[in-house]
């Protein structure tokens, strides 16, 4: 079986205590130990060794993020920590330095990645509808959820890793379905893992 890394991205607000992310990570952790997966949480709202996390990375087959979309893009907790390890691992950890193999200096920018073969999935959970999506006429003027994510896909590439198939959860605050989106979940994991 795989090794899986579960970051949890949620930043706490009052009027958004990540309840739904924690439920998440939970589940995805049952499900995979289940299946015979080792799995190791980390969270935002503790205090991180950033050598410990790149270890976790190196250690990890799968990486999963399960985060708030907030400003059309992740946490700044989690940011912070992408500013953080992912600056850090820059020294062989996660990628050769800039991500440019050396012998080619002027091309090939990103292709230094060290953690070939591992794999990440975005587990994501919106306000948006997720009518707002895919239709030229509505908010995201026809950009998928993926379109979106653009920058957390590159900066995963950049480290050589593979994408599985993205989920999301969606008008999680104004009209949230929750049994759904937990069954919809579970079916995801159990065709990805």
């Amino acid at each position: 079986m795989s090794n899986v890394l579960i970051i949890n991205g949620h930043q706490y607000y009052p009027f958004s205590e990540g309840k739904l992310n924690a439920t998440l990570v939970d589940k995805a952790v049952e499900l995979l130990e289940e299946k015979g997966h080792d799995t190791r949480v980390v969270t935002m709202k503790e205090d991180y060794d950033v050598e410990e996390q790149l270890a976790h990375h190196q250690w990890a087959d799968v990486v999963i993020l399960q985060t708030p979309v907030n400003w059309m893009g992740v946490t700044w907790s989690f940011k912070k920590y992408m500013d953080e390890v992912y600056s850090a691992g820059m020294g062989g950890a996660l990628c050769e330095g800039d991500g440019r193999q050396a012998e080619t200096p002027k091309v090939n920018y990103g292709r230094g990645g060290t953690l070939t073969g591992t794999q990440y999935m975005l587990s994501l959970t919106f306000n948006a509808p997720e009518e707002s999506f895919n239709d030229t006429a509505d908010f995201f003027e026809g950009k998928s959820v993926d379109d979106l994510m653009f920058p957390m896909h590159m900066n995963f590439k950049f480290f050589d890793m593979k994408a599985l198939p993205t989920f999301a959860s969606f008008d999680v605050m104004k009209n949230p379905e929750i049994d759904s989106d937990l069954k919809r979940f579970e079916q995801h994991i159990n065709t990805h893992f």
